[in-house]
């Protein structure tokens, strides 16, 4: 087997022979190309474990080229050299993301080494990424088909470098999602910053997100940096972007755009690298066609849309997380030993939880608290909720005329099949038996979202 598929980069007939021989006689995969079209032809059919890019090539540089590579998300290591080193030149490569840079003549023995450390490298990162995956997703708790789907959408965004959008109801998991993509990106390593926008007075908006400097207001005592300034090299988490004043949007779509900020009070522009994952409960796409949240936004922000499915719509959870909260907040509340009955376990199942997976948790906190026996039975959750739980079946209530109680019970039967389908409005037309078009008016008349990547035009 192969030590590493390699691509070497450079106009020089004879380089590429004798470099291609000596990384073959070492046990590697060698592919060469003499420009930067060639390499991209390669790199566009290929995966390779390490490459090694030339500056100076006749249809480019290999600089640049490694630029272009990073911003598709190809994240190999990458070897630059060249036979007019500069400092400047080699400043420029590392800093976009080069693991060395070598002068020409390129020694072997110095390459090869380079090529080892590489390649161990990338190998140590890969098994640490897995492994904070796994940790990241292990917060996400259920087996149900909408979670599994959720479970394949945040690794694919996590390998991406384009920002998030998490769609979902309050208590839903949003704020968990945002840092098992985190915790799964490259940019793990750098820091991840939180900013509940529904929660920061619009005055103090402006410094909180950039910074600022002593004197810009009164009680500015000291210069102070603002979350982009702290998340730069990780991840910055907007929870409930929905509410942020509409002046502070045009600012933070600049940022988006030219990935830099000024303090308040400052005139010093200050680059930052920072992914922007972001959240919220409202309908921002009808909040934008009403002119209350920013059309150029809400595109930039919804690169990649993440929906998160309410707790209704994935009961079949409700036990695995039943159970994974009472270990946890029986440790908490010193009350380690306690079980629940399935009597109880079935009446939870039945309860709506509007309130989401946050509700749930709640719930199995104040039974552990409240409950004086060591088993939680099913009248100590009807007690809990405040009356005995509404059956699932039970769609009659007396009074609520016939045509709500279909619109609900209709509402109820699209939302748990575009969550099974992962938000996918071709599937769950399929599964259901409709044509797409009615599928899709169906959802727009009882003012449901669209799928997740699927539009359809209004006719």
């Amino acid at each position: 087997m192969p030590r590493g598929h390699v691509l070497v980069v450079d106009d020089e007939r004879s380089i590429l022979t004798t470099l291609q021989k000596t990384l073959t006689l070492e046990g590697y995969s060698v592919d060469v190309a003499g420009g930067v079209k060639v390499a991209e032809e390669k790199l566009a059919k290929t995966s390779y474990d390490i490459a090694l890019f030339d500056v100076a090539l006749p249809d480019g540089d290999g600089v640049t080229l490694l630029q272009k590579i990073r911003g598709q998300g190809a994240d190999f290591p990458v070897v630059v050299m060249s036979g007019h080193a500069t400092v400047d030149a080699a400043v420029r490569a590392t800093r976009l993301g080069a693991f060395d840079f070598l002068e020409k003549p390129v020694s072997t023995d110095r390459l090869l080494l380079v090529f080892e450390n590489a390649l161990r490298l990338a190998r140590v990162e890969a098994e640490a990424r897995a492994l904070r995956t796994q940790a990241g997703l292990g917060e996400l708790v259920g087996q149900s088909r909408a979670m599994l789907v959720l479970r394949e959408q945040i690794e694919r965004a996590a390998k991406a470098s384009a920002n998030v959008l998490i769609i979902g109801e309050r208590g839903t998991g949003k704020e968990l999602v945002a840092r098992a993509i985190h915790m799964a990106s490259k940019r793990a390593r750098g820091p991840l910053e939180k900013m509940n926008c529904a929660a920061i007075p619009s005055e103090l908006f402006e410094s909180e997100l950039f910074g600022h400097e002593a004197g810009a207001f009164t009680g500015a005592t000291k210069q102070r940096r603002g979350k982009f300034e702290r998340a730069s090299g990780g991840t910055l988490f907007l929870d409930e972007i929905g509410d942020m004043p509409m002046p502070m949007q045009a600012k933070l779509l600049r940022v988006l755009q030219e990935r830099e900020i000024e303090r308040v009070g400052g005139n010093e522009v200050i680059k930052v690298d920072v992914r922007v994952v972001a959240a919220t409960n409202r309908e921002l796409e009808q909040m934008s066609a009403e002119g209350k949240f920013r059309a150029d936004l809400y595109d930039r922000l919804n690169v990649l849309p993440l929906f998160m499915p309410p707790l209704r719509n994935r009961r079949e959870d409700i036990p695995v997380l039943a159970k994974h909260f009472l270990e946890l907040t029986t440790v908490a509340n010193d009350r380690a030993g306690m079980n629940i009955s399935d009597q109880a376990m079935n009446a939870l199942a039945a309860h709506s939880f509007p309130g989401n997976v946050r509700e749930l948790r709640n719930v199995i906190e104040r039974l552990v608290i409240l409950t004086p026996d060591d088993t939680i039975d099913a009248d100590d959750v009807r007690t809990c909720l405040g009356g005995a739980a509404t059956p699932t079946g039970a769609l009659f209530r007396p009074g609520v005329p016939f045509r709500v109680l279909a619109e609900e019970a209709e509402r109820a039967i699209l939302e748990q099949a575009l969550a099974h389908h992962g938000g996918q409005m071709a599937a769950s037309a399929r599964a259901l038996g409709l044509e797409r078009s009615h599928l899709y008016k169906k959802c727009k008349a009882l003012g449901l979202r669209k799928g997740e990547s699927e539009t359809e035009d209004e006719a």
